[in-house]
């Protein structure tokens, strides 16, 4: 029921928030106080539900913007190996059936390991470590089947791809917690997108891939790493609280200044 309350107030039903208020403290013979109707919750208004006024909102708010387009490369990146990477299992040059199975089997522990260890890791750095281990994993399946035989190959593989799959994991949560609740569907469904936009691009390299590996492993393995580093331009949200609004994720960073110092990931809207 507190939720509701919480709904409404970010639409700006304020009296509808009070009235309810009052209605659950007088089922449990509680009364609120006549000056509880003078809070104020931020003096920003209501979230508008449509999808052109919630870009608006991230269009006005540099910060926002630049969390959205830099975890949209992540994202991108994370894509095209998460998607890429089971189709080009075929280049190795070991066994098909249980390539393509232990990356199947992949991506249960990967959840597993992101379930058990979210609340224990930090978004920022684990992006980074997974994205890294993925790429350079990729790499190594460039090198000759002479000197790296296919078995150990296909090993290096599927690491690459569990790294991948706990980054596409990390990437929902981190995104949740990034973006206030009134725009949280909408940049949710965009960086999801940026995944899928980088699966596009997969199947042209896995075909490629069949005369150079490079072309496959190579490139999956570069851009995941480069795409990866993005995310030290984004701020750590660990044990943070989810906000509703923008202007009350301004507020929380404003507040924050002095006990972390004068450099921020959030510019503060005037």
């Amino acid at each position: 029921m507190f939720s509701i309350n919480r709904w409404l107030l970010v639409r700006g039903r304020k009296d509808e928030a009070i009235q309810t208020l009052k209605r659950l403290a007088a089922l449990s013979g509680n009364i609120i106080s006549p000056n509880f109707a003078k809070l104020q919750y931020f003096d920003e208004p209501a979230c508008e539900s449509g999808v052109l006024s919630t870009m608006k909102m991230l269009w006005d708010r540099k910060w926002a913007m630049r969390r959205l387009v830099t975890i949209m490369m992540v994202a991108i990146g994370v894509g095209l190996v998460y998607y890429g990477m089971p189709s080009n299992v075929g280049n190795l040059g070991s066994n098909l059936y249980l390539s393509v199975t232990f990356n199947a089997l992949a991506e249960l522990p990967s959840a597993l390991v992101t379930f058990f260890l979210v609340g224990k890791i930090n978004r920022r750095s684990s992006l980074v470590v997974m994205t890294t281990i993925s790429g350079i994993f990729s790499l190594c399946c460039i090198v000759n089947n002479e000197i790296i035989p296919a078995k150990v190959q296909m090993v290096l593989e599927v690491v690459s791809f569990f790294s991948t799959c706990t980054c596409c994991y990390i990437i929902m949560i981190y995104s949740i917690e990034l973006f206030p609740t009134c725009v949280r569907n909408t940049t949710l469904a965009l960086i999801r997108q940026a995944l899928v936009l980088g699966g596009v691009l997969a199947p042209v390299l896995v075909v490629k891939g069949r005369e150079n590996k490079f072309w496959s492993f190579g490139i999956f393995g570069l851009v995941i790493c480069c795409c990866g580093l993005f995310t030290v331009c984004l701020p750590e949200t660990r044990g943070m609280s989810i906000c509703d609004t923008m202007e009350e994720e301004e507020y929380r960073e404003a507040d924050s200044k002095p006990r972390n110092g004068p450099k921020r990931y959030l510019d503060v809207a005037v």
